[in-house]
């Protein structure tokens, strides 16, 4: 039997006490050791860090350090707020490059941990055919502090959550995307990977009901007035990004497309329409013309 490769980034951060960071990161840290010893003979993983060097420090043992970050989306808008927030392009790029013989890149939240099963059972999602998918996590209770407590973790059966911040892609495919100025930190960041991830899969799969990775409570930081520029610029991001696809005729239909075309593009709804890539039906377009 074939084996699974899987690169799998994060990026650590140097943060104090007062942060959730504190106490997440190292959960995360175990959590995704403890899924790697897990991983059976037929699944190979490593991971990678994509880090400012004031972060390197934060870095755990057994992790790639990629070469390091040197850019913001402080580097490239205009913000009064000032957010060091890495562009997600970086990341994904930094990865790829770093590991050509991983299939499989994947990226995921800092305080995103992760069940002892997740890469055996997401080989097996890859082999019914997917190739690019989004995990959404379980919330549990905000109430553990240590790693030493993930057995608790693990039995918690959590609630949903609607976001997205669990992404797996194959590392050939990122030539196709286009993630331009989009920064991770701030909202709609998911929603502008899931778009390229749709629009350059030969099967995409968004699954939330399954139990695969779990966060600590249900803080939304981004939701703070004063980080809605970055929002904003992302939203922007993701406009530009469905003009240049419905231009080159990528488009794919589903609902996940459709409602970012109504929300950040609405001039693309056509009176006629012509049919976008893989479309085998009028619906496409009418969904978008009942708006």
């Amino acid at each position: 039997m074939s084996v699974t490769r899987f690169a799998h980034v994060i990026n650590p951060v140097r943060v104090g006490p007062a942060s959730d960071l504190f106490v997440a990161q190292p959960i995360t840290f175990e959590s995704m050791g403890v899924a790697k010893e897990r991983a059976n003979e037929n699944v190979d993983v490593t991971f990678h860090a994509a880090f400012y060097p004031e972060d390197e420090e934060q870095i755990p043992r057994g992790f790639e350090k990629l070469r390091p970050l040197d850019r913001s989306i402080l580097d490239v808008g205009k913000f009064k707020l000032k957010r060091k927030y890495p562009l997600i392009s970086d990341i994904l790029t930094r990865v790829a490059e770093t590991v050509p013989e991983a299939e499989y890149l994947i990226y995921t939240n800092v305080d995103i941990a992760l069940m002892p099963s997740f890469y055996n059972d997401l080989a097996d999602l890859i082999a019914q055919g997917y190739d690019a998918l989004t995990i959404t996590r379980r919330t549990i209770p905000k109430i553990y502090t240590s790693p030493a407590e993930l057995p608790r973790m693990y039995a918690e059966p959590g609630e949903p959550h609607p976001g997205h911040d669990c992404f797996i892609l194959r590392r050939e495919a990122l030539t196709q995307y286009d993630l331009g100025k989009v920064c991770i930190g701030a909202h709609w960041v998911g929603r502008a990977v899931e778009l390229n991830q749709i629009c350059t899969a030969r099967r995409y799969g968004a699954f939330k009901d399954l139990h695969m990775t779990f966060h600590l409570g249900d803080d939304r930081p981004w939701r703070d007035e004063r980080f809605k520029v970055f929002a904003k610029s992302n939203q922007g991001e993701i406009r530009r990004i469905l003009l240049r696809f419905h231009s080159e005729k990528r488009l794919v239909d589903c609902p996940e497309v459709v409602d970012l075309i109504k929300r950040f593009a609405p001039e693309l709804r056509p009176a006629n329409g012509a049919s976008p890539r893989k479309q085998t039906r009028s619906s496409f377009w009418q969904r978008l013309r009942a708006g």
